[in-house]
């Protein structure tokens, strides 16, 4: 199916990249919806987080599409791509830790984007209601005043999705959001990205298959740089090429 003009998202197309030879993410295709949850999983080194990484333009792919929103991303560099609508949060959280959770919120606001532009402009209401739209949704309410670094680790992972959905991307890419939580702040985790996905799609890489099962609208098994499986985390869980490939690990 070629998607020349298409209502995903997201529309990823024979998307191939070569370090020295290996082929880390080969032939690749996958077409994510309007307001999707789509998880992919793999066992390490099945090339999910290159797949994040050609998405943002940290890599260039060798060859293959991706189109969001209709616009070819392989052609665009990062801080383009970021303009166009597509937020990245990395494995380790990259707060301010001396910050306030507001402060936080506040300085990734759209505006300005130059450091003295960030720190000049009034705290209009526009900005004020955002950041308290924001505290509410990633549970940080009453914690605005707190500095960062005072914050569990979940809590920093939320403010960090925070500082991402302030800037309204239209895809959020999350990797492993989960990693290192407790079990309560998981169950808020899946409920926070279920009300984000009101106005947005997002990819999230993730092991925890309960999680996983929690979250995801479709899932994409990634094997070699392949997909091996794609479906509901109940097929997905049941596919016999997806167990060997689990177990054998």
């Amino acid at each position: 199916m070629s998607a020349s003009n298409t209502d995903f998202v997201l529309a990823v197309e024979g998307l191939t990249v070569s370090f020295d030879g290996f082929k880390a993410v080969n032939d690749l295709s996958f077409y994510v919806d309007k307001n999707e949850i789509r998880v992919i999983v793999g066992p390490n080194g099945a090339g999910k987080t290159t797949v994040l990484d050609l998405i943002c333009g940290r890599t260039k792919a060798t060859e293959g599409s991706i189109r969001f929103r209709n616009r070819e991303l392989t052609k665009m560099k990062e801080h383009q791509i970021v303009r166009a609508g597509v937020g990245r949060k990395f494995q380790t959280p990259s707060i301010y830790g001396d910050l306030t959770v507001f402060e936080n919120l506040e300085i990734s606001f759209p505006r300005g984007r130059s450091v003295f532009g960030a720190l000049a402009f009034k705290r209009d209401e526009e900005v004020m209601t955002r950041v308290s739209e924001i505290a509410d949704m990633i549970f940080l309410s009453e914690l605005l005043g707190t500095r960062a670094d005072l914050l569990s680790h979940g809590q920093k992972q939320w403010l960090e999705i925070g500082m991402l959905l302030i800037q309204d991307p239209e895809l959020l890419m999350l990797d492993e959001p989960v990693a290192g939580m407790s079990v309560s702040e998981r169950r808020q985790t899946a409920e926070l990205l279920r009300r984000i996905t009101k106005d947005r799609s997002v990819i999230v890489i993730e092991h925890d298959m309960q999680f996983v099962a929690e979250i995801a609208d479709k899932v994409t098994v990634l094997h070699q740089g392949k997909i091996l499986a794609e479906g509901s985390a109940e097929e997905v869980k049941k596919n016999p090429k997806v167990i060997e490939v689990y177990l054998g690990h």
